[in-house]
């Protein structure tokens, strides 16, 4: 069956949100990315910046870094860690779009695992080499003191322990993906056209 939901996890500096907003708007779904965080920030007071870094990343470079935080408030985050408050508000949010039944594009936040057990989600995984990923980080974030293998290995390395917490599954692992690409060595425009012919078929 078509996919109605498409989930676009890519490690950073892959251009895969740029893959993930060209195949929403060439098969006419909603786009969530963003909308996601907005809603977040909404849901709990926290400001979009704060939610955006750490609703995908962990406290440290590896699943032990949640050892070491504390609980939050109870009545405010229920008694659980800020990250679990996190986990738990944007769970909830990205099954209510799930729910609403019109065909979107959801970027990263473990939407793959979220929503693993619905029919007619199409789970992608978007990779590159670190050369390609390296000009894209400084062309489209500038330079900064940190050299950007450093800065792109410390990202992938935050958002794989966070993945692997809440899920128990190795991020980037691609039989846990319907669809590996490498954009690096395909280019955009071809991860784009592959995902659109895939999502299409019964």
């Amino acid at each position: 069956m078509p996919a109605k939901i498409i989930t676009i996890s890519r490690q950073f500096g892959s251009g895969g949100r740029s893959i993930a907003k060209a195949v929403a708007e060439r098969l006419g779904y909603d786009y969530f990315d963003k909308e996601i965080i907005d809603n977040v920030a909404v849901e709990t007071g926290f400001s979009k910046d704060f939610v955006a870094k750490k609703g995908e990343e962990a406290p440290g470079k590896s699943v032990f870094s949640y050892g070491f935080e504390t609980m939050g408030v109870p009545g405010i985050m229920n008694g659980m860690t800020m990250h679990d408050y996190l986990w738990t508000i944007q769970r909830q949010i990205i099954c209510k779009i799930a729910d609403s039944g019109k065909p979107c594009v959801i970027v990263g936040r473990s939407a793959d695992y979220i929503l693993r057990d619905r029919e007619g989600v199409l789970n992608v995984y978007i990779s590159a080499d670190m050369e390609f990923r390296k000009d894209r980080l400084v062309r489209l974030y500038g330079d900064s003191e940190q050299k950007p293998e450093k800065r792109l290995a410390d990202k992938d390395k935050k958002r794989a322990a966070n993945h692997k917490h809440f899920t128990d599954l190795q991020w980037g692992y691609a039989p846990n993906y319907d669809l590996c690409l490498n954009s690096s060595s395909l280019g955009i425009d071809t991860c784009v056209d592959i995902i659109c012919s895939v999502a299409a078929k019964d």
